[in-house]
């Protein structure tokens, strides 16, 4: 795994004088925040519209990170710099990334390496898959996040689970949330996980273990106390809970994310055109309501109208019936699949969703992919659906080159090593199950056709977003399609790969089929 380590450094370091997104100037920002100002005013600090509004151990990160910066560049920490650019704050913010990326490539080790398998090659292709996963690199690397890092506490919670350590599993999730808040959506699994895998005893019959359970909850309360506390103390928590939750923001973001408010959002401005047809009244302040996603409320023209409530429940309700199972079987593979379902119904079904949060359910689900056919091809599905989602953070034309070649390198590399695994073991690549009767198999064979062309409609997805919607619209017409497009066509894929999963992992098919046990 160090010759990964090596090539992955030699490939982000190659990245570093590619588009850069506001996010760079967001974290230079911080910086700045973070070093120059008293804790007192981290979070009212206003000057830029960018401020601080992740969590305390994040701050505390970029704090760490600011130490540093008089030795590069003394001008990034001036608060009212803002929009400052130089040589040395490029080299040195690109650089912090990857250091702290180092988190995620010890966790993927210590997560692969508790496995007993023989195959190491097998090994060797998941931890690159997620290392090197195409939207990481696009949104860490070249557009600029410290997702890796984040990912790498994330990694490191689910080893200590595979150990059995549930108690180190918790603190590292307490700590995960306490750098990023995105993680709440997962909360529900681990609660769950931790509760009726740690609370009670495995001796026996399952008792309830008043000791672990004071232990555990002890534990969480210390490091959100470590986090919180310094601002409760100076009656600053509500000002930092409107910083973390700005519910005043759209239902959808600036850009679409491929969940199910896309469909949504794309069946509202086709019934438009029907309107106009058929005479049904809109409701007008929704026109040209829907893409705006910034800051407001969205208004649609003729489907009901959404609100964050309503989100709330239905990501809390699909959530639930994966808990359920949990519940009963608090095995680490449910664990597992419960993390991924509900990283699901939070992309698919929250409030202001980025289109990066798919990272939430690509990166667990790359510790699972091999385990058989099934998992594999919804693999396939909601990586090609999830990483081209990605595609319009990175617009200019050098860019769109250098993240077609990561893609379809990142593509061919880990699914044609995932499928020679499957090829030494004599499973059938369509294979999706034992099939019991003729009917079952043709159903099987129509299902793998249309995954198949729903796979290779992507290189005509992008042939029409990169090449003929510039050529047919030379006047700048539409300028939101190609976005549009994209979003709705990944948006199909995400939901199927999340319909798919959700069948393996209720009515348990192939668990116990064509599968490494060690996975």
């Amino acid at each position: 795994m160090e010759d990964l380590l090596i090539f992955s450094t030699f490939i982000k370091l190659l990245l570093f004088p590619t588009y850069r997104s506001t996010d760079f100037e967001v974290h230079r920002n911080w910086l700045a925040i973070t070093h120059s100002l008293p804790i007192s005013k981290w979070y009212y600090e206003d000057r830029s519209e960018w401020t601080l509004d992740y969590p305390p151990f994040f701050a505390w990160f970029e704090w760490i990170l600011s130490q540093f910066v008089p030795l590069i560049d003394k001008e990034m920490l001036r608060v009212d710099n803002l929009n400052y650019i130089s040589d040395a704050t490029i080299y040195f913010q690109r650089a912090t990334v990857i250091i702290s990326e180092l988190v995620l490539f010890y966790a993927l080790k210590k997560y692969l390496t508790t496995n007993n398998t023989k195959n190491k090659n097998l090994l060797n292709i998941l931890a690159a898959s997620i290392f090197l996963n195409p939207g990481i690199l696009m949104v860490d690397h070249i557009h600029f996040q410290y997702n890796g890092f984040l990912y790498g506490i994330f990694l490191l919670s689910l080893a200590y689970a595979k150990e059995e350590n549930d108690l180190m599993c918790g603190i590292m999730f307490a700590i995960l949330l306490n750098f990023k808040h995105i993680f709440l959506y997962l909360s529900p699994a681990y609660f769950v996980y931790l509760l009726r895998n740690y609370c009670f005893q495995k001796t026996g019959t399952k008792r309830f273990s008043i000791k672990h359970f004071i232990i555990l909850g002890v534990s969480v309360i210390i490091i959100f106390l470590l986090s919180f506390g310094p601002f409760i103390i100076m009656g600053q928590f509500g000002q930092i809970l409107s910083r973390l939750f700005p519910f005043k923001r759209g239902l959808c973001h600036a850009y679409w994310a491929p969940n199910f408010w896309a469909l949504y959002s794309a069946m509202d401005r086709m019934l438009i055109v029907f309107s106009k047809r058929f005479g049904w009244s809109l409701n007008e302040s929704a026109i040209g309501s829907i893409t705006r996603g910034l800051v407001g409320d969205v208004n649609f023209a003729l489907l009901p109208q959404i609100q964050a409530n309503h989100t709330f429940i239905l990501t809390l309700g699909f959530q639930t019936a994966s808990l359920v199972k949990l519940w009963k079987d608090p095995s680490h593979k449910n664990f597992i699949r419960s993390l991924i379902l509900n990283g699901y119904s939070s992309f698919l079904f929250g409030w202001h969703v980025h289109e990066k949060a798919i990272l939430l359910v690509m990166i667990p689900f790359g510790l699972i992919s091999s385990e058989n056919i099934a998992l594999f091809r919804t693999y396939m599905i909601l990586s090609l659906s999830g990483i081209i989602s990605l595609f319009p953070l990175l617009f200019k034309l050098t860019e769109s080159t250098i993240k077609i070649v990561i893609c379809l390198l990142w593509f061919f590399l880990t699914f044609m090593g995932i499928l020679y695994n499957f090829r030494n073991k004599n499973v059938k690549y369509f294979q999706t199950n034992k099939l019991t009767s003729s009917t079952e198999a043709r159903l099987s064979y129509f299902i793998n056709i249309i995954e198949n062309a729903y796979m290779y409609g992507f290189i005509i997805l992008q042939f029409f977003t990169g090449i003929v919607h510039q050529v047919i619209y030379k006047d700048g017409k539409y300028p939101f399609l190609p976005l549009l497009t994209t979003s709705v066509y990944c948006a199909f894929g995400v939901m199927y790969s999340w319909i798919r999963l959700s069948v393996i992992y209720f009515l348990g098919k192939n668990d116990n089929e064509n599968q490494d046990d060690n996975f």
